[in-house]
């Protein structure tokens, strides 16, 4: 008999740090206490999302008080923390800085990693991937807490605990990934792999203020009021998904995280504690809800049918940031007179030129031949 995934889900009102450190607590206990969770292993590094150089209210990035808060739980119980990510643009130390993590780090004498440079580990277990250029921080350390932000994103729909593991690759070399994999089904396995071979002890989700809309750093702060947490990735984003009235099919990491072994995103294989599903989900949260359909799944037809990337040129800031962060660079994206342009011919689709945009001047737009397709194909 299968045992079920526990997800405990946690109301959390405000990132005032006794209270999330309250409930931090709360889901740790409910989920078995530090001993099981993390066993003889005393040297936890924390992995938040450290997306890019962003204010802490603006809410791109894991919040600095859950970091601190968590650091604070490990800490009096024994043991060494560290922690890292490395950012999709800019260096992890001036983006820790602008997101709120340096003085809670120094205070609490807890180091930013090498998230700079890498070590190659080989993974010949991987379903797809057999080796990884993983941060070298991350070598020093037992394992891993991975501090998730819940957010909408531009190809995986949500960008949430497994996600979050993507910012143990250090710098450019995830934009390598799409270029490898720039079909969202064999990123998404890049994904799956990645988190077997890093198999963090405990993930949590920062769902006390998640982003919806133009994701994952451009959209609307929306209030969930929830910390979640669990041992399984998948599960953990297949709550929260529910949670946010999305069916966890569509997120691709989902399903296939099932399929390949890295956790369950069925309901009937979750079991939920602290306050029970319906208590917390919402109806109205922006994001996309449509499915890929089979036909986006051919690489001939990927260009007339996948969403691409447009310009709202009165937005544009002109740093050039978008084509910095262009993995297909210069035959995607070239700049002309200060604004990008898209060759979409060679676009990739992976949507970084979007994610990364400072200023979000950049949208997804759907193409007129799917929205055609749909009319007629999938009534």
């Amino acid at each position: 008999m299968l045992t079920k995934s526990k997800v405990a889900l946690i109301k959390c009102t405000t990132y005032q740090i006794d209270e999330v450190k309250k409930s931090l607590n709360e889901g740790i206990d409910l989920l078995g206490g530090t001993e099981k969770l993390f066993g003889p292993k005393r040297k936890i590094l924390l992995k938040p999302n450290l997306l890019a150089g962003e204010a802490p209210e603006k809410h791109v990035t894991t919040h600095p008080a859950v970091f601190a808060a968590m650091a604070e739980i490990l800490l009096s119980k024994g043991f060494k923390v560290g922690y890292g990510d490395s950012p999709g643009f800019g260096k992890p130390e001036a983006v820790a800085r602008k997101a709120g993590y340096e003085t809670p780090a120094r205070q609490l004498g807890v180091p930013l990693e090498d998230f700079v440079n890498a070590k190659e580990i080989s993974f010949p277990e991987g379903k797809q991937v057999k080796r990884f250029q993983i941060a070298k921080g991350i070598t020093e350390y037992e394992t891993i807490v991975s501090l998730a932000k819940w957010k909408t994103h531009g190809l995986t729909v949500i960008t949430g605990a497994v996600k979050n593991q993507l910012g143990c690759v250090p710098g450019l070399r995830k934009g390598e990934f799409h270029f490898r994999f720039p079909d969202v089904e064999t990123f998404a396995t890049m994904l799956i792999d990645l988190n077997l071979l890093l198999h963090p002890s405990l993930y949590i989700i920062d769902a006390i203020m998640a982003m919806e809309g133009n994701g994952p750093r451009n959209g609307k702060a929306k209030a969930l009021n929830l910390l979640a947490m669990s041992t399984d990735p998948v599960a953990l984003d297949a709550t929260m998904c529910r949670v946010v009235n999305v069916d966890p099919s569509i997120v691709p990491t989902c399903e296939k995280g099932e399929e390949l072994g890295l956790g369950v995103f069925r309901e009937e294989n979750i079991e939920i504690v602290g306050s029970n599903l319906e208590e917390v989900k919402i109806k109205n949260f922006e994001v996309k809800k449509t499915k890929r359909s089979r036909l986006q799944s051919i690489k001939a037809l990927r260009g007339f049918m996948l969403d691409y990337p447009s310009l709202v040129p009165t937005r544009c800031k002109q740093c050039g940031v978008c084509y910095s962060v262009c993995p297909a660079r210069p035959k995607a994206i070239t700049m002309k007179q200060g604004l990008p342009e898209f060759n979409l011919k060679n676009c990739l689709r992976c949507f970084c030129c979007q994610e990364m945009c400072p200023a979000g001047a950049l949208k997804l737009k759907e193409p007129l031949s799917r929205k055609i397709a749909r009319s007629f194909l999938f009534r």
